[in-house]
């Protein structure tokens, strides 16, 4: 007999009653599903159709029945000692949970915000009580999210035939699912955490209302239509109070409460970052840092420091509990439904500051002007909407208004955690064109004059990007375009008045300029030209007379003695000389400048006629009266008939005009100057600019000569408060005014504000002007009631 003859005989056999014979050859895989049904059709969950035997043979398969360990214990790693700032919000959830049939609850809310750290303790604050189970689901996956709804099933009895059955597609699985927790014998509260694709809860009508229990989900999707219906929640950063207890929560021994607070703010108060610094701080084993060393490190390279503190593995294990990967999950997913330029978006962005983004940087004409189409992904004008519309629907950016000198604008805020995250990870080919791009398009958002109010706020809200840009300077040729942009940003925030500001973006400006540039490079004097005369103004004469130097030694040498630049170095530094009492060598180096100016641009140029309306201050400083008659009133006309009215060196020539006139003690002749020149000043640079409560100033201490005291106070008071806003408290020029005006409440009979306003000024005369300064001693006379 032949060996085929042998195996069919083999393979034979007979089946009798109940019994089956299953004949197969080669490798095969049986599966057998038995259901077995009361004698009432009307009562089988599956109806007639399904009463039967099912069996099926597949070559090579294997049944894989993949569930999760638990359903009745959030698998979320750790878990936070104490839940801060998120009380209300889980109050709120639990009374929900308590009181209301079907609720379903979605906690959205950028990745590493808390949300599910929200969501698990509603659930143990639910599961404590013993009222009701807790059922929770990793929804982050499709399969995950079906895995898991199956074992819910199987918690609340489904048996393991119907399992089987929905597992092998012979079953509708999701109404499975909520066939058993609609006759669920106890009250629930389910738990879809990670639901990050809302197309995989529709797909299946896995989320579905039930009068048994509450759902809550948390997402970083904040718009979708599948939450139609549901009670949205949104989760943000802590408040910075809080975010600090977070880390002495988890490194008590690490730092003091302010010290916490540092740290807070530069993590931007992002729950996760915070959880990983206090964890790294705690763990600590070969060295010791204290939280003022965390902070300084994160300077350096933020995102590596900050994963430092995951668990082991948990790279490989899960990418959400990394500030460096936990973003990758949601660019992967929107690149899935088409949209890749979110990636190049938030490089872009990254660029920036995590302060609020006007939209009219990204209109766009501008996009395209930028060359943002040769990026990888590229970044076209016209899928820039797109591109917005899917960070803000997947919480990655957020929609904000932010209000400056009266205007509103719509902007776009991105976490500053995030930023740096996704700076780390652009690749080094894309950082250059990054950083180009996003300084043009700065670029396009400076107004050609610093005049008017949405001018001024406009140019405040380039701040903070411009310095961040300056962070992602790698080389000469990014570093050049980066340094100019923000000295012309540096320019403009000091023609506004804000000289902090502008001090800080010239100092960087100029740090950067150093490292890429050189020190003789004339775009590194440019940016420290800027801070010279930004220290100036903040009172720091003798910083600002050294930087000066240096800059106009370094131009005269690199560029030449006639070239523009070297002018403007010649000119301004006449500014602390005056101040610092070398009125000689003021006067000297501005008629140096001017008869260079004269020679070269000629007489009648604004940059000519400035200098002689910066002259005449000094003329009456230095106590040259036939000069100062001679010339001051003919420069004022000179310069308002040739540059008109509301010329800066129009409005600089009539204050020092009636400075001047003043000083000489002709008040009277200088009193309807000394208004015309406050008038000049409010219409030119705005009522709170500090040139014009200089010139209110003066007309305070002319109307206090002419014995007008009460309105010489009444200025005198509003000079005071606006230099006090603007200039800050220990200004020397806020010391001496503060100071006049306590001898004019003096001298008017107001002894008790008199005293109580050199009181308050004493102590900062004496440190910041000196014990011997004239204004020390004026202010001690007044203490003295002389």
């Amino acid at each position: 007999m032949s060996r085929e003859k042998d195996a069919e005989r083999l393979m034979q056999g007979r089946a009798s009653d109940q019994g089956r014979v299953y004949l197969a050859t080669g490798d095969q895989h049986i599966t057998e599903h038995h259901y077995h049904h009361p004698p009432d059709e009307s009562l089988s969950f599956f109806g007639p159709s399904m009463q039967r035997t099912v069996v099926r043979a597949q070559p090579g398969h294997r049944f894989d029945w993949s569930a999760p360990a638990s359903v009745r214990t959030p698998l979320v790693g750790r878990t936070p000692p104490v839940l801060r700032d998120r009380t209300d919000l889980v109050s709120r959830l639990m009374e929900a949970v308590q009181n209301e049939s079907g609720g379903i609850h979605v906690l959205h809310g950028l990745g590493g915000c808390g949300k599910t750290a929200v969501a698990q303790g509603v659930f143990n604050a639910v599961t404590c009580q013993r009222d009701r189970i807790g059922l929770w689901v990793n929804a982050s996956e499709r399969a995950t999210l079906r895995a898991g709804m199956l074992a819910v099933a199987a918690d609340r009895g489904a048996e393991s035939y119907e399992l089987a059955a929905a597992y092998d597609g012979q079953r509708a699985s999701a109404d499975l699912v909520w066939h058993y927790l609609h006759c669920s014998s106890q009250p629930w509260v389910l738990v879809l955490d990670n639901a990050d694709d809302p197309a995989a809860l529709e797909e299946g009508a896995w989320l579905r209302p039930s009068s048994q229990g509450t759902v809550i989900v948390t997402t970083r999707q904040a718009s979708s239509y599948v939450w139609n219906g549901a009670e949205l929640h949104r989760v943000g950063v802590l408040p910075v109070e809080d975010a600090a207890l977070v880390l002495r929560d988890l490194a008590p021994a690490a730092g003091t409460l302010e010290e916490a607070e540092s740290v807070a703010r530069r993590l931007d108060c992002l729950p996760l970052a915070l959880t990983l610094a206090g964890s790294f701080l705690s763990r600590q084993l070969l060295e010791s840092w204290s939280m003022s060393d965390y902070r300084r490190h994160l300077d350096n390279n933020p995102t590596e420091l900050i994963d430092r503190g995951a668990a082991p593995g948990s790279s490989e294990k899960n990418a959400r509990q990394l500030v460096g990967r936990t973003w990758e999950i949601t660019l992967r997913a929107l690149a899935e439904e088409g949209f890749p330029e979110c990636v190049s978006l938030l490089r872009l962005l990254s660029c920036w500051s995590s302060d609020p983004v006007p939209l009219s940087l990204l209109l766009p004409s501008s996009v395209d002007a930028a060359g943002l189409s040769v990026f990888d992904p590229p970044l076209p004008g016209h899928r820039i909407e797109m591109a917005l519309r899917g960070l803000l629907d997947h919480s990655m950016v957020s929609l904000v208004e932010s209000e400056e000198s009266g205007e509103v604008v719509r902007c776009i805020k991105t976490h500053g955690v995030l930023l740096d995250s996704v700076a780390a990870a652009t690749p080094k080919d894309q950082r250059p064109l990054l950083v180009e791009a996003a300084a043009r398009l700065l670029g396009g958002e400076i107004p050609s004059e610093t005049c008017g109010a949405q001018a001024v706020g406009r140019v405040r809200r380039l701040v903070p990007h411009a310095a961040n840009l300056l962070r992602r300077v790698e080389d000469a040729a990014t570093g050049f375009n980066a340094v100019e942009l923000t000295t012309l940003v540096a320019k403009h925030v000091f023609e506004s008045g804000d000289y902090q500001a502008s001090l800080f973006l010239a100092q960087a400006a100029a740090e950067t300029a150093q490292t890429h540039l050189g020190s003789d490079h004339p775009m590194t004097f440019r940016a420290e030209h800027r801070a010279a005369v930004a220290l100036f103004r903040l009172g720091r004469f003798e910083e600002s007379e050294t930087l000066h130097r240096r800059v106009l030694d370094g131009r005269e040498r690199v560029l030449g003695a006639q070239h523009p630049e070297t002018m403007e170095s010649r000119q301004d530094i006449h500014e602390p000389l005056g101040q610092l009492g070398r009125v000689e060598d003021c006067i000297a180096i501005l008629r140096e400048t001017e008869e260079i100016r004269s020679r070269v641009l000629g007489d009648t140029h604004p940059d000519t006629l400035y200098v002689r309306a910066l002259l005449i201050e000094y003329l009456a400083d230095a106590e040259i009266v036939e000069e100062f008659d001679r010339t001051a009133q003919a420069t004022v006309t000179v310069c308002e008939e040739i540059l008109g009215c509301d010329s800066l060196a129009t409005v600089t020539g009539r204050h020092n005009l009636a400075y001047g006139l003043y000083h000489f003690g002709r008040y009277e002749q200088a009193e309807p100057i000394a208004r015309r020149a406050l008038s000049d000043r409010e219409r030119v640079h705005g009522a709170a600019h500090p040139l014009t409560l200089s010139a209110t100033v003066l007309l305070s201490w002319i109307l206090a000569e002419r014995g007008s005291l009460e309105e010489s106070i009444s200025f005198g008071r509003l000079a005071v408060a606006g230099q006090e806003r603007t200039l800050g408290p220990e200004h020397p020029y806020l010391l001496s005014n503060r100071t006049s005006l306590a001898a004019s409440l003096a001298a008017f009979g107001q002894l008790d504000e008199a005293k109580a306003l050199a009181r308050l000024n004493l102590p900062l005369c004496e440190r910041v002007l000196g014990v011997g300064s004239s204004v020390t001693a004026k202010t001690r006379s007044l203490l003295a009631g002389q």
